[in-house]
C-alpha cells in the first residue's frame, strides 16, 4: 500500500474567484457519490475559527474543487455531525453549533444540489454530537454520541441505537439484545453486508477504547468481536473507512494526548488486525479527519481530507491511499467439473467456423449505425451455426454460457421491406393510433417510421390471409432460442414456441422497455443462381432497432446480423411476429 498527497487544481467560480478546496477544517464529513467520481465535503470547524455549513465538491477525474450554488434551506453551521450517502442523497444528522448539540435531519440531493428538510415521524434520537451513523439497505442507523442532560447540562454519553426508515422517514428506537458497546462518543460505525461495526471511542470516564462490536441488523443482536493479530491501540477521534470485508482505521488520539498517524486494517471475517506498513509517507498525526472509499470509480483507493493536529490547528491537506485490494465480486463464476468442461469444449468445437459451417453473428445495433462498429459497453456477442434453410428463414444452433440453444432466424418475403419503404407516405388514421395506445404504447415511444409501420400493417393482413387469426398469432416469436440439445431437436417443434415458453429458454433479443414489436425480420435477398457466391443486402428490423446491412459474400446465405447476447435468467419471449406459422 502507498500514500499519495494530492496537489489539487483551482477552479473558477461565478464570482470570479478561485476554489482550492474546503480549506482548513476538522469535524467535517466526506462522502463519495457517483461510484467514487465525486467527493462531497460538508460542515466542520476551522474556517474563520468557527463552524461552517458550506458544501464543496471534488472531481476525482479533473482533480478540481468546486463550490456549487445550493438551493433550499441548508442546515445551520456545525461540526461533529454525521453525513451518510444513500444513493445520490446525503443524510446529515446532529452535531454541534459550538454551544449546543443538535438533533435535526437534513438531506442534500446531490443531483440538483438542493437541501431538503423532511417531515419526520416517530421517536428520534436526543440531540448529540460525536455519534456515528451507518446505512444498511434503506435503513439509517445512529449509535452513541454525547449530549447534555436536561437537568444540569452535564455531558451524557449514549449507547442507544436509532433506526430511520429513509423511505417513510419514521424514526424508531431499537430494542437490542446481546453485548452492546458501552456508552461512548468519537467512535466509528461502519457497515458490511447486514451488519454494522462499532470501533473504539471515548467513554464518560475518559477511557479510550479499542473494542469491536458487531450488530446483526436483522436480529438486532450485539456481539463483541474477538480480535487477534497486531491489535489496534485504544483511541478516539479516528477515521474508519470500509472496503468490502476490510476496515481501515487511521489517526486518532489517546488519554496521553498522543496523536496517531498509523494505519490499521481489520478483516471482519477473521477478526485479525494488521498494522499496515506503507511504501510512502502518509499524513501527519491527526484526529477528526474525514475520508471515504472511491471504489469502484478508482479501484481500491481511499481518500482522507483535513483533520486537527496536536496544536489544535485545522489542516487542509488531502491524501489518497492505494490499497491494492480488489473488491470481492458479488457473483462468483460457477465452477464446472472436468466432465462438464469437456462437454462444453466439444460443443464449442462443433460450432467452429473452420468446419465450413455458415455462422450467424449476433450483437446489438443502433438505428442507422453499421453493426460492425464498436458495441456499447456491457453488450456481448456470440456466434450461431445455420443448420438448415427453411421456408420461414434459417434454423440456428449455438452454445451460450455452456447451455446448448437452438432457434430460428425468420425472414420476410423478398422486397417486402423494400416496397414498404418506397410507398408514398401518409398519416396514420385515428383507429391505427388507438390500436397502438391500447397495446400499452405511447406514440412517442415508437422508433419505426410511420410510413414503414403503416405498410407493414397492410402486408400483415395479406400475408396471413385470415384477419380473424391476427390477434392469436400476435403472441408468437420470430426469433427463438430454445435451451435444448440441438442434436435431438426437431425443427418442426421450434415453430411451436409461443411468447411464454419454458423458463429455461433464452431470448435472442429482448428490450426492457415496452416498444411495439415490428412485424418481422425482413430481408431483400439477391441470389445469383449461376454463381457459387451469393450477395445479401438487407435492412433487418430487430425489436426497436433498425440494423443496416452490408454486402456479405458467402457460399450460403449468411446473415451477419448482430443481436444482444441473452442471459440465462432471461425468458424466451422474443420479438412478436404476426407472420409466423405454427405447426399443429
Amino acid at each position: 500500500m502507498r500514500w499519495e498527497k494530492l496537489e489539487v487544481k483551482a477552479i473558477g467560480t461565478e464570482g470570479g474567484g478561485e476554489v482550492y478546496g474546503p480549506g482548513k477544517r476538522w469535524g467535517h464529513t466526506c462522502n463519495a457519490v457517483k461510484g467514487g467520481r465525486l467527493v462531497y465535503v460538508f460542515g466542520g470547524y476551522g474556517k474563520d475559527n468557527c463552524q461552517t455549513n458550506q458544501v464543496h465538491v471534488f472531481d476525482t477525474v479533473k482533480q478540481t474543487w468546486s463550490q456549487p450554488a445550493v438551493k433550499g434551506s441548508p442546515p445551520t453551521p456545525r461540526d461533529s455531525h454525521t453525513c451518510t450517502a444513500i444513493g445520490d442523497n446525503l443524510f446529515v444528522f446532529g452535531g454541534t453549533d459550538g454551544m449546543n448539540p443538535l438533533k435535526d435531519l437534513h438531506i442534500l440531493d446531490t443531483s440538483s444540489h438542493t437541501w431538503i428538510c423532511p417531515t419526520i415521524r416517530g421517536e428520534g434520537p436526543q440531540a448529540r454530537e460525536g455519534h456515528s451513523a451507518a446505512v444498511v439497505g434503506k435503513r439509517l442507523f445512529i449509535f452513541g454520541g454525547c449530549g447534555k442532560s436536561a437537568d444540569n447540562n452535564n455531558e451524557v454519553y449514549y449507547n442507544d441505537l436509532y433506526i430511520l426508515n429513509t423511505e417513510t422517514f419514521v424514526w424508531k428506537c431499537a430494542t437490542t439484545s446481546g453485548s452492546p458497546p458501552s456508552p461512548r462518543d468519537s467512535h466509528t460505525c461502519s457497515s458490511w453486508k447486514s451488519k454494522i461495526i462499532v470501533i473504539g471511542g471515548e467513554d464518560g470516564h475518559d477511557y479510550y477504547l479499542s473494542d469491536v462490536h458487531i450488530l446483526d441488523t436483522d436480529t438486532l443482536i450485539w456481539r463483541e468481536l474477538s480480535t487477534s493479530g497486531q491489535l489496534l491501540p485504544p483511541r478516539a477521534g479516528h477515521s474508519t473507512i470500509s472496503f468490502g470485508k476490510n476496515l481501515f482505521v487511521f489517526g486518532g488520539f489517546t488519554d496521553a494526548q498522543n496523536l496517531y498517524n498509523d494505519l490499521y486494517m481489520l478483516d471482519i471475517d477473521t477478526g485479525v488486525w494488521t498494522n499496515v506498513t506503507t511504501a510512502t509517507n502518509g499524513p501527519s498525526a491527526r484526529f477528526s479527519v474525514a475520508g471515504d472509499c472511491l471504489d469502484p470509480f478508482k479501484g481500491g483507493v481511499l481518500v482522507f481530507i483535513g483533520g486537527c493536529n496536536k496544536s489544535l490547528e485545522a489542516l487542509d491537506d488531502m491524501y489518497y491511499l492505494y490499497t491494492g485490494i480488489a473488491r470481492e465480486s458479488e457473483q462468483r463464476p460457477e465452477k464446472l467439473s472436468l466432465r462438464k468442461q469437456l462437454k462444453l469444449k466439444c460443443q464449442e468445437q462443433n460450432l467452429n467456423p473452420s468446419q465450413n459451417q455458415v455462422l450467424v453473428r449476433y450483437g446489438v445495433g443502433r438505428p442507422n449505425i453499421p453493426v460492425n462498429q464498436s458495441l456499447p459497453s456491457g453488450k456481448k456477442m456470440f456466434e450461431a451455426k445455420v443448420t438448415e434453410n427453411i421456408s420461414e428463414g434459417y434454423t440456428i444452433e449455438t452454445v451460450i454460457d455452456g447451455k446448448p440453444l437452438r432457434g430460428i432466424l425468420f425472414v420476410n418475403k423478398p422486397n417486402s421491406l423494400y416496397s414498404a419503404a418506397h410507398t408514398s407516405s401518409r398519416k396514420r388514421t385515428a383507429g391505427e393510433i388507438d390500436n397502438v395506445v391500447s397495446n400499452g404504447m405511447h406514440p412517442n415511444q415508437l422508433r419505426t417510421p410511420k410510413v414503414l409501420k403503416q405498410n407493414q400493417m397492410e402486408n400483415r393482413e395479406a400475408f396471413r390471409g385470415d384477419s380473424s387469426e391476427s390477434h392469436e398469432h400476435r403472441t408468437e416469436s420470430v426469433a427463438v432460442l430454445m435451451a435444448t440439445d440441438p442434436t435431438t431437436a426437431n425443427v418442426s417443434d421450434i415453430h411451436k414456441v409461443s411468447a411464454n415458453p419454458e423458463p429455461e429458454a433464452a431470448a435472442l433479443n429482448r428490450n426492457d422497455e415496452k416498444h411495439e414489436t415490428p412485424q418481422s425480420l425482413s430481408g431483400n435477398l439477391i441470389n445469383d443462381a449461376t454463381s457459387s457466391k451469393a450477395e445479401v443486402q438487407t435492412n433487418m428490423l430487430i425489436s426497436n432497432f433498425e440494423v443496416p446491412r452490408h454486402d456479405i459474400k458467402s457460399d450460403a446465405p449468411n446473415y451477419n446480423t448482430e443481436f444482444p447476447k441473452p442471459s440465462a435468467a432471461e425468458s424466451a419471449t422474443c420479438l412478436s411476429n404476426q407472420g409466423t406459422k405454427t405447426s399443429n
